[in-house]
């Protein structure tokens, strides 16, 4: 787990980083009436940190399996109004969400990280598997972000 941890702290600090060098054109730039900008990427990691950070936590007390319940992620980013929100505002939550999820990573047990979950398609899994999973979607938007 601690290399998860290791990778998280670095995206973050790197999307952090990158974000803050960009110009808002850049950011808020939409390719297509349909498609995200990058801004509204930011946000959606925003979402999904909270969605996860309750998940991480929740699963510590719940009955288990713990069933992972789906958000959705659309009308999130339009419901928060990402396109228009401050980016500074925007990175300071990204930064917290995520140093947050990190204490809680941090905080798990070989005993906690192998409660035992249950995904939205049925599928089983484990709390490390949540974990790395999470950490592996920050990674890929983060890519989109920086245009890799």
């Amino acid at each position: 787990m601690k290399d998860t941890i290791n990778r998280l702290q670095a995206l973050s600090q790197q999307g952090v980083d990158f974000l803050s060098t960009v110009q808002s054109s850049e950011l808020l730039l939409k390719e297509h009436p349909e498609k995200w900008s990058k801004q509204e990427i930011l946000g959606h990691l925003i979402d999904s940190g909270i969605n996860n950070l309750q998940r991480f936590t929740e699963i510590q007390f719940e009955e288990k399996p713990f069933k992972v319940v789906s958000y959705n992620q659309d009308e999130l980013v339009k419901a928060n109004d990402y396109q228009s929100a401050d980016l500074n505002e925007l990175l300071q939550f990204f930064r917290s969400i995520n140093n947050r999820i990190l204490k809680v990573m941090e905080m798990q047990t070989d005993e906690s990280l192998s409660f035992r979950i249950e995904l939205g398609n049925g599928e089983a899994a484990d709390l490390r598997f949540l974990m790395i999973d999470y950490v592996d979607h920050l990674a890929h938007h983060l890519k989109q972000i920086q245009g890799k």
